[in-house]
């Protein structure tokens, strides 16, 4: 079920700062509380394949996103320690050394279950007249943008092999802005700087005239 357009889960998660510090992270709170965006991005594992390009891509944009006034966050289930124990890998050797952002840790996977992101599921065992977990019980690569109010407007998940593009976010993240600011609605493939348009018929049939 898609949660865009509702209030981002009030739950509270631990987390780790890249210079080792434990936090307590809420993402409705750091969006509400400091009147700022956020982009919250899952992935499956530390210390794996895909997951440390995707870190350093969002690292790499980090400017970008805080001159649009948004709180990056990266997320698993891993625990503190070991999010630690990455962050001091270097990069030549499959580690996120470098990146910056707080990454949480849903250890007691409270948050992934509400967004209903984790590759899990409950199936029944005749032999052991009890249900068992099925699949890795980790998260998929979810993406979500939250605005200033904690209402989240996009959402995304991607299988595990699949790396995000962070260029879409940023142009997402600039619609946004847009549509709260001119109050104009953004076409297909708009960019910032590129023609919007008011909702209504006539707009619409301009907009498809000139393009």
């Amino acid at each position: 079920m898609s949660l865009v357009g509702k209030k981002f889960p009030n739950i509270t998660v631990d987390a780790i700062s890249f210079m080792g510090d434990n936090l307590r992270i809420n993402v409705l709170e750091e969006a509400k509380n400091n009147k700022k965006k956020v982009i919250l991005f899952w992935y499956p594992k530390d210390f794996t394949f895909v997951c440390p390009t995707e870190l350093h891509a969002f690292q790499a944009a980090l400017q970008e996103f805080e001159k649009r006034n948004t709180t990056v966050i990266g997320a698993s289930c891993d625990t503190n320690e070991v999010h630690f124990a990455w962050l001091n890998t270097a990069k030549d050797n499959g580690g996120i050394e470098g990146v910056t952002y707080p990454i949480l840790a849903d250890t007691t996977r409270n948050l992934s279950s509400a967004l209903d992101i984790l590759d899990a599921e409950w199936v029944y065992d005749e032999e052991l007249n009890d249900e068992i977990l099925e699949g890795s019980n980790v998260t998929f690569r979810a993406t979500y943008l939250i605005d200033e109010e904690g209402k989240i407007f996009h959402e995304s998940v991607n299988d595990m092999p699949l790396g995000r593009n962070v260029n879409e976010y940023l142009r997402l993240i600039d619609a946004y802005t847009h549509v709260q600011t001119k109050g104009e609605v953004c076409p297909a493939n708009w960019e910032e700087g590129k023609d919007a348009m008011s909702a209504d018929r006539n707009s619409t049939a301009a907009y498809l005239a000139s393009h």
